[in-house]
């Protein structure tokens, strides 16, 4: 009768497990992006309280902001934590300097949950506002993980980066995506190390710059996640372009050695004013079906949740140009600028 009564128990457990295992892939998948270059924005306890007000369990921040980190202890918010592409060339310079960054910004905050450490932002050989970064993202990756594997969190925070989908070459028909010629020499070893370490690649995915940018190809609604979707040379169909992008760069992944990697929408948004095609009701649209649309898998990576971050917790007045001062799904005074469901 004991045997039984513990098999059973041992069976309740597993359960359980099994349980909170598909919750999280199904309904936490969620997360937030949270930048504070905007004036009168609440504190960061405020924006904590906010985020468990709205189930939002997940949260991106793009520096170690000391009170940011305070606010977050015991909140049960993972955290994706990034290294400021300022601080890259510091980080990378020797091992000394990660041990010390991820002391103060990780070690000393035991009961804040991190994910991810998210080494630079879109630094990329295309890009003049971030190519004197290139040399420095895979060292500073590499001491940073290095100094989370000697603190024991190995197992618990992943070490990636965060691209931006201007490294794709060809993207359509997404099974022919490739990254560009000009930063394979970059991103190869990076991807290498990722499989190495069993982290996902971060991407920043916007269909608004995509649709904006080839309005006579790219049908509105499709960006918006509201069509029925096309057929793609190969005879897939493709519901809407955020999958259509996401399968570009997984198809890019697998010609570069990375078939194993998962990626993880690190940012993606529609503004509410600022420029061409920019509504309060486009941002809601495409943010609503966001979040019920990675709750699923794309053709390439069918019945696989998207664990993704919506940009952005608040709109950012100090930000250029205009366009991205308008991304924020609350207002300043922690209304809503739309009605919007994380659940």
């Amino acid at each position: 009768m004991a045997g039984n009564r513990n098999q059973f128990i041992s069976a309740m457990i597993l359960l359980g497990l099994l349980i909170m295992m598909t919750l999280d892939l199904t309904v936490a998948q969620t997360g937030v992006c949270y930048g504070r270059l905007g004036n009168s924005l609440p504190s960061p306890s405020e924006v904590v309280a906010l985020c468990n007000q709205n189930n939002i369990r997940r949260m991106r921040i793009y520096d170690p902001h000391q009170p940011t980190l305070q606010a977050l202890r015991g909140s049960n918010i993972e955290v994706m934590l990034g290294v400021p592409n300022t601080d890259l060339q510091n980080v990378a310079a020797n091992q000394a300097n990660a041990n010390t960054w991820v002391q103060n910004n990780v070690r000393n905050y035991p009961n804040v949950r991190f994910r991810y450490i998210a080494v630079g932002n879109e630094v990329s050989p295309l890009r003049g506002d971030t190519s004197q970064y290139v040399r420095f993202v895979l060292p500073a990756m590499q001491n940073v993980y290095n100094a989370i594997s000697a603190a024991g969190l190995g197992n618990q925070i992943r070490v990636s980066t965060a691209i931006e989908t201007g490294v794709l070459g060809n993207a359509y028909p997404p099974a022919d995506g490739v990254f560009r010629s000009e930063v394979t020499s970059y991103l190869t070893p990076i991807i290498r190390f990722l499989v190495d370490t069993r982290a996902p690649l971060l991407a920043n995915i916007y269909p608004y710059f995509s649709y904006i940018n080839n309005k006579a190809q790219i049908d509105l609604n499709y960006a918006l996640f509201a069509s029925d979707g096309i057929v793609v040379p190969g005879g897939i169909r493709y519901q809407n372009l955020f999958y259509a992008i996401l399968d570009g760069l997984y198809a890019a992944l697998e010609k570069s050695g990375g078939s194993s990697l998962e990626i993880v929408v690190s940012e993606s948004g529609w503004p509410s004013a600022g420029g061409d095609t920019t509504t309060v009701n486009f941002a809601r649209t495409y943010n609503t079906n966001l979040i019920q649309r990675v709750r699923n898998g794309t053709p390439r990576r069918p019945g696989r949740p998207i664990e993704t971050y919506v940009f952005a917790l608040f709109d950012e007045d100090q930000k250029n140009p205009e366009i991205e001062k308008h991304f924020g799904i609350f207002l300043a005074n922690r209304q809503p600028k739309y009605p919007i469901n994380f659940n």
